[in-house]
């Protein structure tokens, strides 16, 4: 067969191609993110036929009430042509680059009943980088606009060494911590990610026009919004899933009690994420949410980027002399808590979220949250009864250089 009539490849394919991508950039504009009841529907019916049922108004009642406001609006070339002039391209998931693996987890958080979680139906993408090559073992590290200068010295440090160690770092380009971290993670060199909350070409926040434009050229700047779209405090919410999930782990540098970054973790605790706190000066009202994360179990502590690293699961013997590589375990990359929760399944009686909380010490919440995670990984399985390990997987599983002779180390007999 000749290349127009390929099926993959020549003009046919393109033109297949761009009906898709119309299609979605259409649906972008039509409901206000995120939509879960019009994700469901596109996932369903796939986004051509979806978006013609949705201008026709041929939808369930849900879907309805989500795109009433907009659905009459097509600006789905004009969109388009927006962008291709200022140098970005529109990423669906049908698209090779989508990082497909990372947004499950919005989906299966959606489908657990967890709220304002729904995974996007495409994003905006400005920059050199692959998305699905940047999200890869990728942190978040976020925290106050109203940053001190410890605050703001240690992001960047933070994200100056994770680059060094081949993390990408993921913000949100935001003055303070945000703006800190994408400073630290250029400087040695890149990727990183600024995920925005508003479209790509609304030239906010005014102050970080340069930085966004850097960003660009080292890693990607992203938007569900569509070309145009302001700014608003409700959408730098919404984002917020969009950094936990992309990233393995979240680190808050610093946060009052009432912040956006206090909302990312815990949107990543949601969606079984790890979180990782740092925390400051005992007096330091921007370090607040920092330490009751910590305190309450919400976080793990970490001062350094040696912590990061073994908390999302990506530490060798950084700074160490050179020992053999350790084997590696299905467990390996588990956060503590995700640790503490698999070590207290069993084999074969299935427990309760509640009878997990208390035999592993974390609280009920996080155990809601670790369970479907730890299920998508094939270390956990939902059973009759309740939650219990997968087979094939180690009962218990023993730190390096850890002792033998406590309890908590022996493999369970019952």
């Amino acid at each position: 067969m000749n290349a127009e009539g390929d099926a993959g490849t020549g003009p046919r394919a393109e033109a297949a191609a761009d009906a898709v991508h119309r299609a979605r950039a259409y649906l972008l504009g039509a409901a206000e993110p995120p939509a879960p009841a019009l994700a469901a529907f596109v996932a369903g019916h796939g986004p051509m036929e979806a978006a013609e049922r949705v201008r026709r108004g041929d939808v369930p009642e849900r879907v309805a009430q989500e795109t009433e406001a907009r659905r009459d609006t097509d600006r789905s070339e004009r969109d388009l042509a927006r962008a291709a002039e200022a140098g970005y391209r529109l990423l669906t998931p049908e698209d090779d680059e989508w990082p497909a693996w990372p947004l499950l987890s919005l989906e299966v958080a959606t489908g657990r009943g967890a709220d304002g979680v729904a995974p996007p139906l495409g994003l905006w993408v400005r920059g050199t980088a692959r998305l699905d090559e940047s999200v890869d073992g990728a942190v978040a590290v976020v925290g106050a606009r109203a940053a001190t200068e410890y605050g703001e010295y240690t992001a960047a440090e933070l994200a100056h060494g994770l680059v060094a160690e081949g993390v990408a770092v993921f913000s949100g380009a935001a003055y303070g911590i945000d703006g800190a971290a994408h400073r630290g993670a250029l400087a040695a060199g890149g990727p990183t990610v600024a995920v925005l909350g508003c479209g790509l070409d609304a030239g906010y926040p005014a102050g970080h026009v340069g930085l966004l434009n850097r960003i660009a050229d080292r890693g990607a700047v992203i938007s569900e919004y569509p070309p145009g779209a302001p700014p608003a405090r409700h959408r730098f919410l919404v984002r917020n899933r969009l950094l936990a999930a992309l990233t393995a782990g979240t680190v808050v540098v610093e946060a009052g009690r009432r912040s956006g970054a206090r909302n990312t973790s815990s949107t990543a605790g949601v969606l079984g994420k790890v979180v990782m706190a740092v925390p400051g000066p005992v007096g330091s009202a921007t370090s607040v949410g920092c330490h009751e994360l910590i305190r309450e179990a919400y976080a793990t502590l970490v001062g350094s980027v040696s912590d990061v690293l073994s908390t999302v699961g990506r530490l060798g013997d950084h700074g160490g002399e050179a020992t053999a590589p350790r084997p590696r375990r299905p467990t390996d990359e588990l956060g503590p808590q995700a640790l503490r929760v698999h070590e207290a399944l069993g084999r074969r009686r299935g427990l309760s979220p509640e009878a997990v909380a208390e035999e592993s010490g974390v609280p009920l919440a996080r155990v809601r949250a670790l369970l479907p995670e730890l299920e998508l990984s094939g270390l956990a399985e939902r059973c009759e009864t309740g939650w219990r390990l997968a087979a094939g997987v180690p009962d218990r599983v023993i730190s390096p250089g850890s002792g033998t002779g406590t309890g908590e180390n022996r493999p369970r007999t019952g």
